[in-house]
């Protein structure tokens, strides 16, 4: 017998699972209710919070939480511990390892005394795609506000 929780795997945790897998960005809990409801699947609010606790816990789910507070999950396509490249225009993300950052942590961790048990980062800017779309606006603007010869 094992000390491992039993997870039943219901329709509602599928219907979840699949909706993150067709999605590449990071969603809320919100989006994902909304979303199911649309595509005529009564999941609870409460489920799907109750769901995606118990995937980010497992390591299937990433949870990324906003200056605000606010969390926001997608399907983990890396079962190495990573971290994300977030775009704070578009939410297009990336995922990657970085092995010297595991190491300046938990040599971090333990000159000040603590045992390292886990960290995250995630690097908030601009998109290669959102930088030319702000580059792109902003020589049309230049180039509107300068009049004809």
């Amino acid at each position: 017998m094992t000390n491992q929780p039993k997870t039943r795997n219901t329709w509602q945790k599928q219907a979840i699972q699949e909706f993150l897998s067709a999605t590449d960005d990071f969603v809320s809990a919100q989006d994902i209710h909304q979303g199911l409801l649309r595509q005529d699947q009564k999941v609870s609010l409460a489920t799907v919070y109750r769901v995606l606790q118990a995937q980010v816990e497992a390591g299937t789910v990433d949870l990324l939480t906003s200056d605000d507070g606010e969390s926001f999950y997608r399907h983990c396509t890396s079962p190495q511990h990573h971290h994300h490249v977030v775009c704070t225009r578009c939410k297009a993300t990336e995922e990657f390892e970085a092995p010297e950052l595991e190491q300046v942590a938990d040599e971090t961790a333990r000159r000040f005394g603590y045992l390292p048990q886990d960290h995250t980062l995630e690097i908030f800017g601009l998109c290669p795609n959102c930088q030319r779309d702000q580059l792109a606006g902003r020589e049309n603007l230049t180039n509107e506000s300068v009049p004809e010869t």
